[in-house]
């Protein structure tokens, strides 16, 4: 089990119920370190923090309906320090996008926090997509989608020429013979790419972990060929349990082509559940929601237009979506799919109808009938587990962590203690 925070250390909910203190809430790590712990005792294997560089302002042309929102997200890294103070087992993600980060920089970086961690930080890998983001890093516009996954896959064998050019037991902290480490185990990476050089070595020492696990979430053919070649945890959005397995098998497949066992990598469904005292007040609720979701076109619009780089107040609401095929830069498959989802229908009904988050599969219930559901999808669907993409209040995470995991422990499905002291082993372990 993981947590997906969708708007990474930034702001949930803003001036809407539950959303707690929010005047200062905002850019606080409280909030997040007390996530941190509950989801520790809860068993979870970790959490991971979404991140943007930008403010979206693709809609309308203007940042008025991000600001109103409370569209922020600050700055990830500094953040994991603290949230391992407070935990010894959860593993860690940041999100950090490649096409931003020099190689160097992020081997360095990511080392360094492995070891503030205790070995249990991973890295999120994504290519960012709005053309906003690359102007904000000195770039004209945004690299073409393809190019972006094949300057990423360059980027991590960089990267992981970084993390070996320390070998295995190079570092000696031999006080006898005065000798902190072997210079025979040592090298430069001197790596030489299309798109990236770095010479190395590494001025720090091994990681804790080796590397640092990799996360990476594509739907895209290109996104699932680098989340296949090169993650060792998969965050998954597809539709129903046969969607579920079909992308299980699929990088599986691409996987044995790279050469990879498919247990080295866990594959984690997102979902989005909705938890009550009993399956009727959930229903209720599911229902409150969706009413709230149809009227709100103003924020589907906005979404869809940050998603895809083009602006959809454009789009006539009583036409269908005009054909945008090779239009966009976008997250391609997210696009796609609700373009194909929506043929027929008319612009205005396909956002009435469009899926509230990004969830795999409806949930809705006691914590029992969820869990229950959980295991039904799960053993139907194949895969490794589940995300959970609530916004972060400490409603949901109470709900969560109190009510749904004691349900998931009692089946067996969720752990009820952590064997290793790593990320990667503990991810592996269960």
């Amino acid at each position: 089990m993981g947590w997906f925070l969708g708007m990474g250390f930034g702001s949930y909910g803003w001036n809407k119920q539950w959303s707690g203190n929010a005047g200062k809430d905002i850019a606080n790590p409280q909030l997040f370190i007390d996530m941190a712990t509950s989801l520790e005792r809860a068993g979870f294997d970790y959490m991971m923090m979404e991140d943007s560089s930008v403010i979206p302002d693709t809609y309308r042309g203007t940042l008025d309906e991000s600001l109103r929102a409370g569209i922020i997200r600050m700055d990830p890294m500094p953040l994991i320090p603290l949230l391992a103070e407070r935990t010894s087992k959860l593993g860690i993600i940041a999100t950090a996008a490649t096409t931003f980060y020099p190689p160097f920089l992020a081997a360095r970086l990511f080392n360094t926090l492995d070891h503030l961690t205790h070995g249990r930080v991973g890295v999120n890998l994504v290519t960012a997509s709005p053309d906003a983001a690359a102007q904000n890093y000195g770039y004209d516009k945004h690299f073409e989608h393809d190019q972006r996954y094949l300057m990423a896959d360059e980027w991590v064998r960089a990267v992981k020429s970084l993390w070996d050019t320390w070998e295995p037991g190079s570092l000696l902290l031999d006080e006898a013979t005065n000798t902190f480490a072997d210079p025979s185990k040592v090298h430069h990476a001197n790596f030489e790419g299309e798109f990236y050089r770095t010479r190395g070595p590494l001025n720090t020492v091994p990681s804790p972990q080796g590397h640092p696990i990799i996360c990476q979430a594509g739907g895209s053919p290109a996104g699932m060929a680098f989340g296949a070649k090169h993650a060792d945890t998969i965050l998954a959005s597809v539709d129903g349990p046969a969607a579920m397995r079909k992308y299980r098998e699929d990088v599986h497949a691409r996987m044995i082509l790279e050469g990879r066992d498919p247990s080295e990598v866990k594959i984690m469904f997102l979902v989005d559940p909705i938890l009550a005292d009993t399956d009727d007040e959930a229903d209720e609720r599911r229902r409150r929601r969706d009413a709230v979701a149809v009227g709100a076109v103003d924020a589907a619009l906005m979404r869809m237009s940050y998603i895809s780089g083009l602006d959809w107040s454009k789009f006539d609401l009583d036409a269908e979506i005009p054909d945008i095929t090779g239009q966009h830069n976008g997250h391609q498959s997210v696009v796609d799919d609700f373009i194909k989802a929506s043929k027929g229908k008319i612009l205005r009904d396909a956002l009435a109808g469009q899926r509230r988050g990004t969830e795999s599969v409806d949930m809705w219930g006691s914590p029992a009938t969820v869990a229950a559901k959980m295991d039904e999808v799960m053993q139907e669907a194949g895969g490794d587990g589940f995300l959970i993409a609530l916004p972060v209040t400490r409603k949901n995470i109470t709900e969560v962590c109190d009510g749904l995991a004691p349900e998931l422990r009692k089946r067996g499905l969720i752990r009820d203690g952590y064997e290793f002291d790593t990320f990667r082993e503990n991810l592996f372990a269960f």
